[in-house]
Formats: C-alpha cells, structure tokens, sequence
C-alpha cells in the first residue's frame, strides 16, 4: 500500500511541479547562452512571462483540428511522465512519447502554410531519427535489469551506467534532438532570427503556443529522468550523482548549441543512424553477450 502511495504522490508532484521546473531549465538554458556570448541575458523568469503573455492573448487558431492535435500532444507528453515518474514500464513511456510526437507532426500538417508544412516535414525525419535509439535505451535497460520496470532499474544492484556506455552516449547525442538544440533544431528553433517563421509552429499562436511550450517543460523534465536512471541504483548516495549528471548534461547540450551550426536534415539523420549502430547496438550485442 505505502508503494501505490509513493507512486499516487510522485505522479502529482511531476503534474505540479515539472512545469515550474522546466521553465527554470528554460530561464537557465537563455541565461547561460547569454553568458557564452557575453550578453547578460533575460531573467531568470522570462519563460514564465512569455508564457503567461501568450495565454493572456486571443485564442486564434488556423482550424480546430490544430488546437485537438496540440492538446493530444500535451495529454501525451504528460500520460508519458506520469508513467514514467510512478515507475511504470519504460517501453510504454517511449511508445506514448511516439504518440505526442504523432499529434505535434499532424497539427503541423494541419495547417496550409508552406512553412508549417516544411516543418512538419522535418519533425517528422527528427522522429524518425532519435526514436530507434529511444527503443535502445528501454531494450538496453532491460538486459541489463531484467525488466522494463522503472522500479526494478532504479533498484539495481549496481549503477547501470557501467554496463551501459554506449547507450548513455547515443541518448546523450538525440538529446539534442529532444531539447531542440543545434546543429539538431531543423523543425522549430527559438532563435530569434525565426520569430516569425517558426517551422512546425509557424501557424500557432496564443494559448495553442502556450500548451506547446508547457508541453516541452513537462517533456525536458522526464527526459533528464532517462539520464537520472544510468546514475542511480541502490546506494543511498546515488540519488545526488544522478541529479549532478542530469545538470551537467543540459549543460553539455547548451553548450554545443552555442558551438556548433545548423546541418542539413540528411546530416543529422546519417549521423544519429550512425551513433545508433556503432554506441547503441554494439552496447546491445555487449549486454546480451553478458547475460
């Protein structure tokens, strides 16, 4: 009983409190940017005030399929955390992730703007890109645990970073994809040079945008958690290196946004197939070998 407890009471805070923390990660992720390029940046809150300014304005939408799709994309993204932080199955948090990816994708296609439609398009080859290493990641964690239960991977008798490398590098890698950082971000860039054409969210504006952007403060926040589980098992201490490499990560990921320029789509996908094959098979081929 005090474990359906434990899991009731973990899947309220992350619907209470995963917005409140991914906004931070956005205030920190334009504050550290700023700092790279010797700007002092805005504060700290600024995705909260965009946030709460886009919810202020007049719902306008292009038809209402597009608000329907938008919200099945949040639904998703949220139903994939609420699994995911209640300890449920790691498999069904990738497969409902596909789902909100699905939704966003058609929302896009909803609309008749070239430029909607161009990013669509590309969001749709960003899927088809992370989502084999996604599926790795859960097989990997499985071979290695025993289970696709998230309850028995963080109970693991030892940190299953060890006997997972190079999955850990391939996750790391569609990360970029994931937070939409460069030389990844094909679909929908928050730089300010595409304000105005936005890509898949080009024809979205007002509350519909809001929900996108509190969709992606939920979703940044489990993402970490995929992070968090190659750093915690059993130990009592390995709570505090799991968050540390969760920072330390995002902060990797900024880091290379403020580095590197945009590829091309063929670029992107060719190299995460790669990074799939060479860190996330072999390490597959390694643990069914181990076992």
């Amino acid at each position: 009983m005090s474990e359906i407890v434990f899991n009731i009471i973990s899947g309220i805070a992350y619907l209470v409190l995963a917005p409140v923390v991914g906004g931070l990660l956005a205030g920190v992720d334009r504050k550290i940017s700023a700092r790279m390029q010797r700007r002092v940046g805005p504060p700290l809150l600024q995705p909260f005030y965009d946030f709460f300014k886009l919810w202020g304005k007049q719902p306008i939408a292009v038809n209402e399929a597009q608000s329907f799709y938008v919200f099945g994309f949040l639904l998703f993204v949220i139903i994939s955390g609420l699994f995911f932080f209640t300890q449920g199955d790691i498999l069904l948090v990738v497969f409902t992730l596909t789902m909100a990816s699905v939704c966003f994708i058609v929302a896009a296609y909803s609309s008749n703007s070239p430029f909607s439609q161009v990013g669509a398009e590309r969001e749709l080859v960003q899927t088809m890109a992370y989502e084999p290493m996604l599926l790795l990641v859960a097989l990997g964690f499985y071979l290695n645990c025993g289970s696709f239960s998230i309850e028995t991977i963080l109970n693991a008798p030892h940190m299953n970073f060890i006997y997972m490398p190079g999955i850990f590098v391939g996750l790391c890698y569609i990360l970029l994809i994931k937070f939409r950082k460069s030389p990844f971000d094909l679909s929908m860039s928050h730089e300010a040079h595409q304000e105005l054409i936005q890509g898949v969210v080009t024809e979205i504006s007002g509350r519909t945008l809001a929900l996108i952007e509190l969709a992606h403060w939920y979703e940044n926040v489990f993402l970490l958690g995929f992070v968090y589980l190659f750093f915690a098992w059993s130990a009592t201490w390995s709570p505090v290196l799991g968050l540390a490499m969760c920072a330390l990560t995002y902060f990797n990921d900024i880091l290379i946004d403020n580095c590197c320029s945009r590829v091309k789509w063929e670029h992107m996908l060719a190299s995460t197939w790669l990074v799939t094959l060479v860190a996330g098979f072999v390490n597959i081929m390694f643990l069914m070998y181990m076992r």
